[in-house]
C-alpha cells in the first residue's frame, strides 16, 4: 500500500524545472557515482540514518519534481550556513528518478549552487525501505528526520525556515 501510494505522489506531480567534502569516516560507499552525485540503494544509505557521534543531522527527502520540496530548500540551505559550526549536517537526499540525474537533478544543485550534501537514493523497493525511515511514514515528500545519538524525530510534512530552526534547536545542546 505505501508503495501505491508513493507511486502516486510521482505520478501526481509534474516534472518542474557542489555538494560539501565528505567525511570519509564509517560513510557508505554508494553503488554509483554520477559526477560528484553519489548514488546509494538503501542498503547503503542506512546508515546515514543511525550515526552514533556528537553531530545533529537533518536528513531531507525530497525530488526536482515536488514542488513543495523545492520551496522548503532554501530553508535547509540556510539551515546549513547557519549552523555550519554547530555539529549539524544536513543532507538532502534526493528521490528523483535515475534517467533524470544528468538532464534534472545535478543541473539543479549546480544552478541553485546548493552546498548542502545531496545524495541520491536509487532504491525502487520503497515498501521495504520507507518504514525503516519512520515506520509512520506514508512515502510522501517532503520528509525530514532530524537526529542524534539520543534522540529521533521524523516530519512527513513541508518547513520554512523559523519551524525548521525551531525542529533543530530542540537536538542542540
Amino acid at each position: 500500500m505505501r508503495f501505491i501510494y508513493f507511486c502516486l505522489l510521482l505520478t501526481c506531480f509534474a516534472c518542474k524545472n557542489e555538494p560539501k567534502a565528505q567525511n570519509s569516516q564509517n560513510e557508505p560507499e554508494p553503488t554509483v557515482a554520477v559526477d560528484s552525485l553519489k548514488v546509494y540503494n538503501f542498503e547503503e544509505f542506512e546508515s546515514l540514518l543511525h550515526k552514533k557521534d556528537d553531530q545533529v543531522y537533518v536528513i531531507n527527502f525530497w525530488a526536482t519534481w515536488c514542488a513543495p520540496c523545492i520551496k522548503e530548500l532554501p530553508s535547509f540551505e540556510k539551515l546549513n550556513k547557519v549552523y555550519a559550526t554547530s555539529n549539524v549536517e544536513v543532507i538532502l537526499v534526493s528521490l528523483d528518478f535515475p534517467n533524470q540525474y544528468d538532464s534534472k537533478l545535478k543541473p539543479y544543485i549546480s544552478s541553485k549552487g546548493l552546498k548542502s550534501k545531496v545524495v541520491a537514493l536509487n532504491d525502487p523497493d520503497s515498501n521495504s525501505w520507507i518504514p525503516k525511515v519512520n515506520p509512520d511514514w506514508s512515502g510522501a515528500i517532503p520528509a525530514t528526520l532530524i537526529y542524534n545519538k539520543n534522540e529521533r524525530k521524523f516530519y512527513e510534512q513541508s518547513f520554512e525556515y523559523p519551524e525548521l530552526e525551531k525542529a533543530l534547536i530542540q537536538f542542540l545542546n
